[in-house]
């Protein structure tokens, strides 16, 4: 894969903006671990925008320089946020919707509302938001469910594990463990690797950002095994370094260095 060139003319957000959606009072670190691994990637995205409560967008602001917060009031997103989110949603060309979002019923109307009015707009849905959703009512989608949270979207969705790939249309399934299962309506492919280091909380929100960034790029299914190779990889580089006792945020510091981007930069 390689960028579009940039134009000598081009101005800032031409080139690409990424929308961020999730954190609640219960979860700080899940949205700015999501979002920093879109950022880490170095695509060439122009803006990656966190939409996330006020108390985590001041604790993102302390963490990175190069992500920009949209501070909503509350502790928690919900439905009066909306209009607020669309305006971001609207000029950006991938969303990331979920991480550290919380499971009140307030933020599953937000959620399913979102879902709801971005048919066509490309989605990485991961964490509690898995939890919120019908796979019959997403389009365009990368669901990063472990098999937790995967029986969870199933029942939601009065759905099992011998019909459910009828309903995905376009959507694809990354379902995280061992072995990660990338599952379209069409195909599957299991990606190898990773190690048992890599259950410690945050890699998941990592990995989605990994997905948000290549589908800027690329269509679902190779975003979706593209993220999921180098999120393993950078695990198992990193267990030879640390053993297995590593951290979310050891794999953002070997992201933008890894050179298993399979990206030509511009």
């Amino acid at each position: 894969m390689k960028l579009k060139k940039r134009s000598k003319y081009s101005h800032k957000g031409q080139n690409g903006i990424v929308a961020v959606i999730g954190g609640s009072r219960e979860y700080t670190g899940a949205v700015y671990l999501a979002a920093e691994a879109v950022a880490s990637m170095r695509l060439g995205i122009d803006l990656v925008y966190v939409l996330c409560p006020e108390k985590v967008a001041w604790a993102i602001n302390k963490l990175s320089p190069d992500l920009i917060t949209v501070k909503l009031k509350g502790e928690h997103l919900d439905l009066k946020h909306y209009s607020i989110i669309k305006k971001y949603i609207d000029k950006s060309y991938v969303m990331l919707l979920g991480n550290g979002i919380s499971k009140q019923n307030r933020t599953k109307k937000l959620v399913n509302k979102i879902i709801k009015n971005y048919k066509l707009k490309k989605k990485i849905v991961d964490a509690d938001a898995l939890k919120m959703i019908k796979i019959q009512e997403i389009d365009n989608a990368i669901l990063t469910p472990h098999h937790g949270e995967f029986d969870a979207l199933l029942k939601n969705s009065k759905l099992n594990k011998s019909n459910y790939r009828k309903y995905l249309r376009n959507n694809v399934i990354l379902l995280k463990g061992h072995e990660d299962y990338i599952i379209s309506k069409n195909k599957v492919m299991i990606i190898k690797g990773g190690n048992p280091g890599m259950t410690v909380g945050g890699t998941g929100d990592v990995l989605a950002g990994l997905c948000a960034g290549y589908a800027f790029l690329t269509d679902l299914f190779n975003a979706a095994v593209l993220a999921s190779k180098l999120n393993k990889k950078i695990g198992d580089k990193l267990k030879k370094e640390l053993g297995n006792g590593l951290i979310a945020s050891d794999f953002l510091k070997e992201i933008s260095k890894s050179k298993d981007l399979n990206i030509t930069m511009c």
